[in-house]
């Protein structure tokens, strides 16, 4: 496991990068899975941004990138936001790697972010409490396993009004039924 600091450092860096040519961003993830649920191991940090903001100033995003401590390659990067498919960074100090995503995966997410000390005196944006929870059901009905667990552990730091939200997406999305069985069904052992 890597220390807090060297997620701290990473972050520090990327946000920076963000923030200078005003990409909005949000973290989700194994990091606002342990913010929102139970503490859990990540070997990477997940990152949202807006697409058209990125795709808005790529040539001069990469150029940063190129002049960061952040390995990347720049024909995989286009192309990820141009797909909207997930690109990865490493931050060649810390070894850590980044997964970017170029666009929402429940529609509207980035303007709900909450913003929460993840690191001592570093208040950041993550995902909302609802849509980190829609988001585990979409990675469910993907087939991620360890999505099931976050998900219930997320729904049961909800209060009423987010239960409901999530319940009407999942409503929407046709996922009422999984979201269901995903409530209800007791934790797994690993044995």
């Amino acid at each position: 496991m890597f220390p807090v600091e060297a997620f701290r450092s990473t972050v520090a860096k990327i946000v920076e990068i963000f923030k200078k040519h005003s990409i909005p961003f949000h973290l989700t993830g194994g990091v606002t899975s342990t913010a929102y649920g139970e503490p859990r191991m990540t070997q990477d940090i997940d990152i949202v941004i807006g697409n058209e903001a990125v795709t808005g100033c790529l040539d001069s995003f990469l150029e940063s990138l190129s002049k960061s401590d952040f390995m990347k390659s720049d024909a995989a990067i286009r192309k990820a936001v141009e797909g909207k498919t997930m690109f990865q960074l490493l931050d060649d100090v810390e070894s850590l790697k980044l997964d970017i995503y170029p666009r929402e995966l429940v529609t509207g997410e980035l303007q709900r972010s909450e913003q929460l000390e993840v690191f001592d005196s570093m208040l950041l944006p993550i995902v909302s409490r609802a849509d980190a929870a829609v988001s585990k059901l979409i990675w469910i009905s993907k087939g991620s396993h360890k999505s099931r667990r976050d998900l219930r552990r997320i729904w049961e730091t909800c209060n009423q009004e987010e239960q409901r939200f999530i319940s009407d997406l999942a409503d929407s999305m046709n996922l009422s039924n999984l979201l269901t069985e995903v409530i209800e069904s007791p934790d797994e052992i690993d044995g």
